[in-house]
């Protein structure tokens, strides 16, 4: 007895000079791995974590448009229920000189207005979900400050032309952060041309009300059946993350397939 109590009154001073330690050297317990009996953190683990701390340089707040962005994807993963679906659109048949951004955003349209259930939002504490007439696509810009999203406006209705001068003022305006905050808002389904930087597939995230993201992978010639024999094509990788709280495998899977269909026309 006489030594259980001893290990236990030991082991309850080992924490109290482990944390008057962190709090001395700034470190987060909750960060630091335990190596002591029990589980315990000693005081070698405090020192061990101050150590990498030190080497890894200074904490640095997350301010502006990364603590925004922190912010909504803490909310988002939080309440959002995610599926993703993938799949491959042959574009070797584009014409020279087409201009992806413009036909995946055209595209996007298209598989809208084939599946309304993904040109939508909900509203999870009403347990609602509004179907959007108009087609407004978030474009998802990589900036040094951060991820931004501006919003492209009644996409259906503009000619190709516009489509691009719409999409070089939004990058433009984003990457001088420019961009007025009511251009940030109103999105009913978002873009993400990650591909442009690299990656094929990806699992997206879906920012609430918005029930749904299109990602756009890197193009890549990639060896694929055509007409029963294989063939170097030009293939664009696609990846739909959806909020499976409000949209079904099939609509997603429907939107997936107009969406492909779209840009495997040839113009």
């Amino acid at each position: 007895m006489m030594g259980r109590h001893f290990s236990i009154g030991q082991k309850r001073a080992t924490v109290v000079v482990a944390r008057a330690l962190a709090r001395k050297l700034d470190v987060d317990l909750n960060a630091v791995q335990a190596t002591g009996p029990g589980g315990t953190i000693t005081r070698a683990d405090v020192e061990r974590a101050a150590k990498s701390l030190a080497e890894a340089g200074p904490a640095e707040a997350l301010r502006g448009m990364r603590r925004a962005m922190a912010q909504r994807m803490a909310a988002a993963h939080a309440e959002v229920v995610p599926a993703t679906v993938t799949d491959d659109a042959d574009i070797d048949e584009w014409r020279t000189g087409e201009d992806p951004s413009v036909r995946l955003t055209r595209a996007i349209a298209v598989a809208c207005r084939a599946e309304p259930a993904l040109n939508a939002w909900y509203n999870s504490g009403a347990g609602a979900r509004r179907l959007v007439k108009r087609i407004d696509i978030g474009i998802a810009i990589d900036t040094e400050g951060g991820l931004i999203v501006p919003v492209m406006r009644n996409v259906a209705e503009r000619d190709v032309r516009d489509l691009r001068a719409g999409l070089d003022r939004l990058r433009t305006d984003a990457i001088a952060r420019s961009i007025p905050p009511e251009e940030l808002r109103g999105a009913t389904i978002t873009l993400s041309n990650f591909g442009m930087i690299g990656g094929r597939f990806a699992s997206l995230v879906v920012v609430p009300p918005q029930v749904a993201i299109v990602g756009a992978g890197r193009i890549a010639p990639l060896v694929v059946a055509h007409q029963g024999r294989p063939a170097v094509r030009r293939v664009l990788p696609l990846s739909l993350t959806f909020d499976h709280r409000v949209v079904t495998g099939g609509e997603a899977a429907r939107f997936m397939v107009t969406l492909k269909s779209d840009l495997e026309r040839t113009s």
